[in-house]
């Protein structure tokens, strides 16, 4: 969750090109065409995301089902191994989520984020579960979490999305990990800060993967970097796999954790370039 975040959903003038051609005598301008063919071009982007991201919602929602049926049947084991497979799907759709500013401090808000009496939400219950140790007293909270994960999944269909909205996602999920997550904060009661980290990078991963043919029009070169820096962060978090997840954030060593940072600022720098899709040539 951000606390502050400016608004994604701006509409991004037509008038983008990939290329430029001569203008014949008796047709529609060639310029013309191009505009046209570039706007097309990235509506399909925008339609491609659409569909990812509202299918990690529904995931999101099927997730949380299961993980709100755990807490209130007092199961705490089978809670804490859903919670952060569960978010995952959260944060690879995050440009999306968060487009919601009255239901992402609801679900994702951290302890200090918002007054004590309206906090509850996936942190909520996760202090309960590896602070407290316990379901009792939760079981409100889970109720409330799957009752706003619906409303979301119902919202996230009213969503317009735009190449501005892929362009400024992608590198606010990454700004995220590195000016926030890196500390620790996000997951502060389980230290399943790994999975964000994860989710988070995969979400802005799949932006880039959709603007790459037009960002490999614009620019190989700077197309080809932002593949290496992928590369580059996935390796360093495969160090810390363990069996299909990944260890405790509190495990890493200092040096690991500023690897990481540097990994995942390496490939923001390059990444937040990728608005070379929508200028002209």
């Amino acid at each position: 969750m951000k606390k502050a975040k400016a608004s994604l959903a701006v509409l991004l003038s037509t008038s983008l090109l990939f290329g430029c051609t001569q203008e014949k005598e008796g047709t529609e301008p060639a310029d013309d065409n191009a505009k046209k063919a570039s706007a097309s071009k990235l509506d399909d982007v925008s339609s491609e995301y659409r569909e990812y991201a509202i299918g990690e919602i529904e995931e999101f929602v099927n997730a949380t089902e299961e993980f709100t049926k755990a807490v209130s049947a007092g199961d705490i084991e089978k809670a804490k191994e859903l919670y952060a497979p569960a978010r995952m799907h959260y944060e690879r759709a995050e440009p999306i989520a968060e487009v919601f500013g009255d239901l992402d401090p609801k679900i994702d808000a951290r302890e200090g984020d918002v007054k004590d009496a309206e906090w509850g939400g996936y942190h909520r219950i996760e202090m309960g579960l590896w602070e407290e140790n316990t379901t009792k007293g939760y079981e409100k909270y889970a109720d409330q979490l799957m009752s706003d994960v619906n409303l979301l999944r119902a919202k996230v269909e009213t969503v317009e999305v735009t190449p501005d909205l892929l362009i400024t996602g992608a590198v606010d999920l990454l700004n995220e990990v590195s000016t926030s997550k890196v500390t620790g904060e996000e997951d502060r009661y389980s230290h399943t800060d790994l999975y964000d980290f994860v989710a988070n990078v995969e979400g802005a991963e799949k932006i880039y993967e959709l603007l790459n043919p037009a960002l490999k029009e614009k620019d190989a070169k700077l197309a080809a970097e932002i593949q290496q820096r992928f590369d580059d962060v996935y390796g360093l978090l495969e160090k810390h796999k363990e069996g299909n997840g990944y260890i405790s954030y509190t495990d890493l060593k200092e040096s690991e954790v500023k690897e990481l940072s540097q990994a995942i600022d390496a490939l923001a720098e390059p990444l937040s370039q990728i608005g070379i899709v929508t200028e002209e040539s």
